[in-house]
């Protein structure tokens, strides 16, 4: 019988320093990886780490100002590691509380809900360790929490496996690329050397400026940037929306059409989607449009082009700036490829689309696993 009670009957904090120095790895929580390192550099070793908080192995930590985003996670790394001073570190009643229910009720809506409506701050939102324990918590025996998580790995091992099937096919086209054509560095079969400036009759980025979204329900217009380029698929469901006149403005500095491609020069820059939808849109400064022969050039395999780890590699030496990375259009043009005969491109196409429909079916796939997900999680903790 699930009852609702309050979380902090359950947790407790946990505030120990790394006073004496020890030679702990230093750790932070980010919402997509958990508890990992790779967001510090060497220079973190040769700080005063004696105020760094200790996290033992099955205990929690979150950042305050970022759990918002669902930056918090159970430590089962090492057998202790040690996160920034900032961090809020709980353990919770082993007896009474599985650690993995816990977590994916934090994690879940109804979580991520009480996050966003108890976390204070007017600029930036800080969940303190106060107002978490207060949050209301879905207790039932430990031994259903244990079957309830049983059933969640068991959905999570369905949807890694989509993932890596999606991640073999991705390597299958790559392996196909360097089949047909070579490495494109070394080019040994000798194909036309050039640049993107020189395959490309325009490239334009969008308007420098911030435009005001005004949602899709009030008749606004697609406008998109990097963060709408993901895993190789144009993604309108975190586009603004902007206004006619905005709208109008922005298209007329630049003007995407079906069948350009999309290349990222801010943030994470060198990335490069064809425009394959039926769906009109603007792009903010951060996305350049090329435009380019198809006559002479065929987009698919642009795409790989662009995407093969050699252009990759020239577009991040050309990206300036660290905290503002900008790939200016100058330098995009400048970044070397070849071309092979047109009709050896298309062939490459027909093999790519096909590679594309099995790809599509793990897809969907994958959303009815996570369909399944979200339902039974509702079901679980609401």
């Amino acid at each position: 019988m699930k009852k609702i009670e309050r979380l902090g009957k359950y947790i407790s904090e946990y505030s120990v320093r790394n006073k004496n120095d020890d030679d702990i790895q230093v750790y932070s929580v980010t919402n997509t990886n958990g508890f990992c390192t790779e967001y510090f550099d060497k220079d973190v070793a040769s700080k005063d780490q004696t105020n760094y908080k200790i996290v033992p192995k099955g205990y929690f930590a979150y950042n305050p100002s970022r759990i918002n985003v669902g930056s918090i996670d159970c430590q089962t790394v090492e057998d202790r590691v040690i996160v920034s001073p900032l961090y809020v570190v709980f353990k919770a009643d082993e007896k009474r509380v599985d650690n993995d229910y816990l977590l994916h009720y934090l994690k879940s809506d109804i979580g991520k809900k009480y996050i966003n409506e108890l976390a204070s701050g007017s600029v930036r939102a800080n969940l303190k360790f106060s107002i978490l324990q207060d949050f209301p918590f879905p207790m039932i025996p430990i031994e259903e929490q244990k079957e309830k998580m049983a059933v969640i790995a068991k959905i999570d091992e369905n949807i890694a496996c989509c993932d890596s099937i999606i991640e073999k096919l991705d390597l299958t086209v790559k392996s196909r690329f360097i089949e047909m054509f070579g490495d494109p560095e070394s080019n040994p079969i000798g194909w036309r050397d050039t640049t993107i400036g020189e395959v490309c009759y325009s490239i334009k980025d969008g308007p420098h400026k911030s435009l005001a979204d005004i949602g899709k329900e009030n008749g606004g217009h697609p406008f998109i940037s990097v963060r709408n380029v993901v895993n190789g698929y144009i993604d309108f469901s975190t586009a603004k929306y902007i206004s006619d006149e905005d709208y109008a403005e922005a298209r007329k500095k630049c003007c995407p059409q079906k069948g350009d491609m999309i290349y990222t020069k801010g943030g994470n820059t060198g990335i490069a989607k064809l425009i394959d939808v039926n769906v009109e849109f603007a792009n903010w400064v951060h996305l350049a449009i090329l435009k380019f022969d198809k006559g002479k050039l065929n987009g698919v395999f642009f795409e790989n082009m662009l995407n093969s780890d050699y252009c990759y590699e020239q577009s991040q030496h050309l990206t300036k700036g660290i905290a503002n990375r900008d790939l200016v259009l100058s330098a995009m043009a400048k970044i070397r490829m070849y071309i092979p005969p047109k009709d050896i491109q298309d062939e490459f196409e027909i093999f790519v689309h096909k590679i594309d429909k099995s790809k599509l079916a793990v897809q969907e796939m994958k959303n009815k696993m996570e369909i399944l997900k979200a339902s039974v999680m509702q079901d679980y903790f609401c």
